[in-house]
């Protein structure tokens, strides 16, 4: 996909008017002790050159059209990380970090203005430390150039709107994942603890030539599912009670977003049946909202309709104007991009646009009943209308 990291970088820099751009991967941060946590790249970063290692950084002069990269410290033009970067990548050269460094001095002499990832949005909501890479690429850029602004928004303008490989990619993840799913259901009778689950699904993901788990998987039987941080995925499995299930594989750099509630050992109750018989039907109805030039804020109004119409139908709303029952039993966001990144930004689009791909995800949580369950399917907006990706994947329980 060289072409396509290179091209990547030409629409940038296009969309920038020219200007310099200086990104950084992100750091290898600790597990444990003096052991590294399993590395991931930072998305924006690869999406542009391809590279899965850490600690380097990639220089593009939009006036010249050349980009470089600058190799972590210490690396050996030798090594398979230097080749493999080199290949993937497709810039116009490596650089050593001096090298690197005595070249942005000398570009910040003909460009005031750099560009750069600025801070995550949202991250006062976040429960973990950000990765401390894309801030010390900020503070030394601070220090060369007079001025440093962020291009975060033109990236998640460009990567919201997929190109032909990676929807194809992203089918791909999806197939497999749907087959996982497949899996996973003829199974569920002879599993006895939520982690037997997760171990079957990370190896059927393994073992069919994909990079594992995007995110860590939920497997939530009974209460847990009404617990959207659950990821202990260590209870022991009990007859007739639900389990969710929400797991996505990684392949070729793209990922898909699928959720599935089953029963487990025995028939479901009357009542949860009547739960997920009202979930499919809200599935359905707002699955079929979507497409093309629709007003992003008028789907979330509809949304929130179909939603609210639900949980009066199950008796756990009195009105729609009881908000703070509709946020306890629907507490998470409908959609979200997919891509990448599991939750792909849509650069807070005004109206849907052919060729983004989102999740549907309607759910119910009620913890009292010690049922939670939801549905996700993998979305692509057409130019005329939507395809499930995910539509052969059965929702039944």
């Amino acid at each position: 996909m060289t072409n396509f990291f290179a091209a990547n970088r030409e629409r940038l820099l296009v969309k920038l008017s020219g200007n310099l751009v200086v990104l950084t991967a992100y750091a290898s941060v600790q597990r444990s002790n003096d052991i590294a946590a399993p590395f991931e790249q930072e998305a924006n970063f690869w999406w542009l050159t391809g590279v899965e290692t850490p600690d380097w950084w990639l220089i593009m002069d939009g006036t010249r059209g050349k980009s470089w990269l600058v190799a972590p410290v210490g690396l050996d033009t030798s090594s398979s990380r230097y080749e493999d970067a080199l290949a993937s990548s497709g810039v116009d050269g490596i650089l050593t970090l001096d090298a690197g460094m005595q070249l942005l001095r000398g570009l910040s002499k003909k460009h005031s203005i750099v560009r750069t990832l600025g801070e995550q949005p949202r991250s006062e909501y976040l429960s973990f430390a950000l990765n401390p890479a894309l801030r010390k690429m900020h503070d030394m850029l601070d220090r060369i150039f007079n001025t440093v602004q962020d291009c975060r928004r033109e990236l998640a303008q460009l990567r919201a709107i997929k190109q032909p490989e990676e929807i194809l990619r992203i089918k791909k993840a999806t197939n497999i994942t749907v087959a996982a799913f497949e899996h996973i259901k003829e199974i569920l009778p002879e599993s006895k603890y939520e982690y037997e689950i997760e171990a079957e699904l990370t190896y059927y993901f393994r073992t069919h030539g994909t990079q594992g788990n995007p995110y860590d998987p939920v497997i939530a039987s009974g209460k847990n599912a009404s617990d959207l941080q659950y990821v202990a995925n260590s209870k022991k499995l009990r007859k007739r009670e639900l389990v969710l299930i929400d797991a996505s594989v990684r392949s070729q750099g793209y990922v898909a977003g699928i959720a599935r509630t089953y029963c487990y050992g025995g028939d479901p109750t009357r009542r949860q049946k009547e739960v997920h018989e009202a979930l499919q039907q809200a599935r359905i109805q707002i699955i079929a909202l979507l497409g093309p030039n629709l007003p992003v804020d008028q789907y979330q109004r509809e949304v929130d309709t179909i939603m609210q119409d639900m949980l009066m139908q199950l008796g756990l709303m009195s009105s729609r104007s009881d908000t703070t029952a509709y946020r306890r039993y629907f507490p998470h966001a409908i959609s979200h991009g997919v891509g990448v990144d599991a939750h792909d930004s849509l650069a807070k689009p005004h109206f849907f646009q052919p060729d983004m791909v989102l999740t549907v995800e309607p759910g119910v949580y009620i913890p009292e009943e010690g049922i939670g369950m939801r549905l996700a399917d993998t979305v692509l907006v057409t130019p005329t209308g939507t395809i499930n990706l995910t539509a052969r994947l059965s929702t039944d329980l």
